[in-house]
């Protein structure tokens, strides 16, 4: 059984405290910080340009050995921008001390990342984007349940993410399907009590993969 993490997303913090919104986040129970690197390529937020959840093929050569050195645990990149050099990208990340991850957006079909679910050298998250990259506060797509759904059944022991609209009422049909990491933004920065929505999160996860 894959364990429930779940990763609030900084793209919804204030960035003008950064650091102390992260230590926020840690004291109410998350197991991750998601930050989402902006490059205006596959994705583009006009307002907040600094971050989104994706860079493209020379970009993300650029990147991971800050991120690496600056204490990030994993890297995740989106398929659509790297067909060329992935498993060039999966070593450096891993050479780096992190885990590496692909992200696939709504219209990609699912079948783009299996060829780096069954290398030799594998990723070892898949990130379903549950909403278009580039913008917070978007409305969850409940159709993109049915990759979190074959990816499970395909890939038992797998880290499956979704990112984008997840808070209380959408929760239950990402952890249903199968999804174990769950990636929150307006619905934990945005609430009065964000321990309580993370412990939702979680509790949600857990229960589904009890009756699963």
């Amino acid at each position: 059984m894959v364990k429930p993490k779940i990763a609030p997303s900084m793209l919804s913090s204030d960035f003008a405290n950064l650091a102390s919104e992260a230590e926020r986040m840690l004291r109410c129970g998350a197991d991750w910080l998601h930050m989402d690197i902006m490059d205006g390529y596959v994705g583009y937020s006009g307002s907040r340009h600094i971050w989104i959840a994706t860079s493209w093929s020379q970009i993300l050569l650029i990147t991971v050995e800050p991120l690496g050195k600056a204490g990030a645990s994993g890297f995740t990149f989106h398929v659509e921008a790297s067909k060329d050099n992935w498993k060039e990208l999966v070593q450096l990340i891993k050479s780096k001390g992190m885990t590496p991850g692909v992200s696939l957006k709504p219209g990609t079909p699912i079948e783009d990342v299996y060829p780096l679910l069954e290398d030799e050298n594998p990723v070892e998250l898949v990130l379903v984007m549950t909403v278009e990259p580039g913008f917070g506060g978007q409305k969850f797509m409940p159709e993109m349940m049915d990759k979190v759904r074959t990816l499970r059944k395909k890939y038992p022991s797998l880290d499956i993410e979704v990112d984008g609209g997840l808070g209380p009422s959408t929760i239950d049909m990402a952890a249903s399907a199968g999804a174990n990491c769950i990636v929150a933004g307006s619905s934990v920065f945005g609430a009065s009590d964000p321990a309580q929505v993370i412990t939702l999160l979680r509790k949600s996860v857990e229960d589904s993969q009890k009756t699963n």
